[in-house]
């Protein structure tokens, strides 16, 4: 009966724990990707129904182009 060698066992773990973290980037790169692909839909979505424009303008802010009720 033969026992595993410690550096063996540690070796075995660590490429389990690589191939854990591979996969999680995998995962990753693809939660990236469509997260990517849904910002573009409710891009190209809110530029169709006009709720937003392309290319975005900053426009002044309301308050510095009318007076407010109230303030003299």
């Amino acid at each position: 009966m033969s026992f595993p060698q410690e550096g063996d066992r540690w070796e075995a773990e660590l490429r389990a724990l690589r191939e854990d973290l591979k996969e999680l980037r995998d995962e990753q790169r693809e939660m990236a990707n469509a997260i990517n692909q849904l910002v573009t839909t409710f891009r190209t979505l809110a530029t169709h129904l006009g709720i937003a424009a392309e290319p975005y303008a900053r426009r002044e802010p309301a308050a510095t182009t009318r007076d407010l009720p109230g303030f003299g």
